[in-house]
């Protein structure tokens, strides 16, 4: 996550860090290209040339200087939406899936 001038990274995730439910927190595939973030991101995320699986392998993480040295993509989300905690939703695939699919996203806050 870059600073909101993305000048320099604000956070960054622990090698540890980017599993999610004993696997790889890949973002879930939803209706028409959208995605559902498993790894905690927001409107300044950036992405680094690492693939998950590498990052995943590396002896130790890399320090912030570091990381922001291998940014590819300072602006990789063309919108994102904030749809609350994953906890209020009984199938949260299925349900933000009907979502998109009736172009109702605008009932939740636009944050990119």
């Amino acid at each position: 996550m870059l600073t909101d001038d993305k000048t320099t990274l604000a956070s960054y995730p622990d090698i540890k860090d980017i599993f999610y439910n004993n696997g790889i927190s890949y973002p879930t595939v939803l209706s028409k290209g959208y995605l559902l973030d498993n790894r905690g991101i927001g409107p300044n995320v950036a992405f680094i040339s690492y693939t998950y699986e590498s990052y995943s392998r590396l002896p130790k993480t890399p320090d912030g200087k570091e990381l922001f040295k291998l940014i590819i993509d300072n602006e990789p989300l063309l919108e994102m939406y904030f749809c609350g905690n994953r906890s209020k939703y009984t199938d949260p695939v299925k349900t933000l899936n009907d979502i998109i699919l009736k172009g109702e996203l605008n009932q939740f806050t636009r944050v990119k």
